[in-house]
């Protein structure tokens, strides 16, 4: 479920981290818990489009090269889940070369980011969509 009530301030909101590698879903919880963000990592996006359909987040990080059903795919059908296609999903992925960069954003991703990660472009990135 989206959730676009208005957040609290003291809460910036509900991240869903869709990452298959614990080291890089590490360092992105703990990123983001810092700045008090709550975050839920799923290691699978079937996993991840599980905890969508049983939780409401406020934006998704999405790594697009996963293990079964990639990135892409995943975001293309939170896109055409009712219910979730206003959802923000940043894409994460270590493959930003020209040309990939193009399918990944014609995926539906509402924006990029490439690893490693710049944690200001992520926070500033985050706050971007979430507060669309």
């Amino acid at each position: 479920m989206y959730n676009d009530s208005h957040m609290d301030p003291v809460m910036p909101g509900k991240i869903l981290v869709i990452e298959d590698n614990p080291d890089n879903s590490k360092l992105v919880t703990w990123i983001l818990e810092d700045e008090n963000y709550q975050v839920t990592c799923a290691e699978t996006a079937e996993l991840g489009l599980a905890a969508l359909q049983s939780e409401t987040f406020d934006a998704v990080l999405m790594d697009i090269s996963l293990p079964g059903m990639d990135g892409k795919e995943a975001t293309q059908q939170i896109r055409n889940t009712p219910e979730l296609c206003k959802m923000p999903v940043l894409a994460l992925t270590a493959h930003a070369i020209k040309g990939e960069r193009e399918a990944i954003l014609a995926s539906g991703v509402n924006d990029l980011l490439t690893k490693p990660l710049d944690e200001e472009d992520l926070l500033a990135k985050l706050e971007h969509w979430i507060s669309q």
